[in-house]
């Protein structure tokens, strides 16, 4: 070939490319799927809000760009407790969110969040992934349009803060109290008055009077509203929830139309996430608790043997009551107390025991 023939060739050649390359873009831009998360908490808070972040992070770079996710923080595009009427409605397409918030669509939800006397995290899960629990999920939440999935856990929660000591039963009448879910259904069983508010109305909440006590999650996410600040009375543990479960629910609409290889690694972040959060809790939490004992002067109480006693009798009553609420929620309540049998034969005589033993031989 001679030189002008070669760099005639050369020149079509790129020429081409060039007009490759300016077709490709716009076609490879036209695939990127744009998606709308809504939150219940605020950006960046402690443990929830950073869990919807990592979510968020972790799905784009695991689809290689292919999904761009806007996350809108509680109360930006939403309400922070219509986060699953968001993407019921086309609002949005996913949500990070605590299901026993929508318990008055069903009280179904309550289970595959945190109920009183209920799993621990890791029991939640087992029940989930081995014991029917994410079909039975999949059943209710698909009555709403979405496909839901376990995103997080707070582990072990607290009892609360309260203005004035809980020493007995007795106590909790009058008492208005931020809880929701069935924990705020035993409270109002024992004579109180529960309330359910987002995270970020609660301090406020307390300050004004409006409520004379509050559990929330832990002393990972109380220290960082401030709740010592208006209540000084910190009880443990948390009847309510033992191992609270964070919801990813994303529209059944996005769900189905994704590849089974898409579904798959959605799935593999929403269960990354679910040990992160726990992980996240866990390592934060008994650093928390030091600040709050130690530098802002909480008093720490447990609650009696007895006031837990009373608080479990009017769970079992609370519990069957959402049970027998409708045909659904029947199976999904008998499954989860069925499992819940098994759960506990287990623990009593592994994590239980080691736990008492490890405390008696070393501490």
């Amino acid at each position: 070939m001679d030189r002008r023939s070669f760099l005639k060739s050369s020149t079509a050649t790129a020429a081409t490319a060039a007009a490759a390359s300016t077709l490709a873009a716009p076609a490879i831009g036209s695939q990127v799927k744009h998606l709308k998360m809504v939150t219940s908490w605020p950006k960046g808070f402690p443990g929830l809000g950073t869990s919807a972040e990592r979510f968020v992070d972790r799905f784009e770079k695991a689809m290689d760009g292919r999904y761009k996710i806007t996350l809108y923080g509680g109360g930006e595009l939403v309400h922070p407790l219509k986060c699953l009427d968001a993407v019921q409605q086309g609002t949005a397409d996913l949500y990070h969110s605590v299901d026993y918030y929508y318990q008055g669509k069903s009280k179904g939800f309550n289970f595959f969040s945190g109920v009183p006397f209920g799993f621990r995290a890791d029991e939640m899960d087992a029940w989930i992934h081995y014991g029917g629990g994410q079909k039975l999920w999949d059943e209710l939440s698909g009555q709403f349009g979405v496909k839901p999935f376990l995103v997080g856990n707070t582990g072990a929660q607290m009892g609360g803060w309260f203005k004035r000591p809980v020493n007995t039963l007795e106590d909790f009448k009058g008492l208005k109290m931020r809880i929701p879910g069935l924990g705020g259904d035993v409270i109002k069983a024992l004579g109180g008055t529960p309330v359910t508010l987002a995270g970020s109305e609660i301090l406020p909440a307390l300050q004004a009077g409006t409520i004379d006590a509050t559990e929330w999650i832990g002393p990972y996410n109380d220290l960082a509203f401030g709740l010592y600040k208006v209540a000084k009375h910190y009880y443990f543990p948390g009847f309510h929830e033992p191992g609270s479960s964070l919801a990813l629910g994303v529209s059944r609409a996005i769900y189905d139309k994704m590849s089974s290889s898409d579904q798959t690694i959605l799935e593999a972040c929403t269960i990354a996430e679910n040990n992160f959060t726990l992980a996240e809790y866990n390592a934060n939490n008994a650093l928390a608790l030091e600040t709050l004992i130690n530098r802002h002067k909480v008093e720490l109480k447990e609650f009696s043997d007895d006031v837990f006693i009373g608080m479990a009798g009017a769970a079992k009553a609370v519990m069957a009551d959402a049970g027998a609420s409708d045909p659904l929620t029947k199976k999904i309540y008998e499954s989860y107390m069925g499992f819940r049998k098994i759960a506990i034969s287990w623990s009593e005589r592994s994590d239980q025991s080691y736990m008492r033993k490890r405390s008696l031989a070393w501490v």
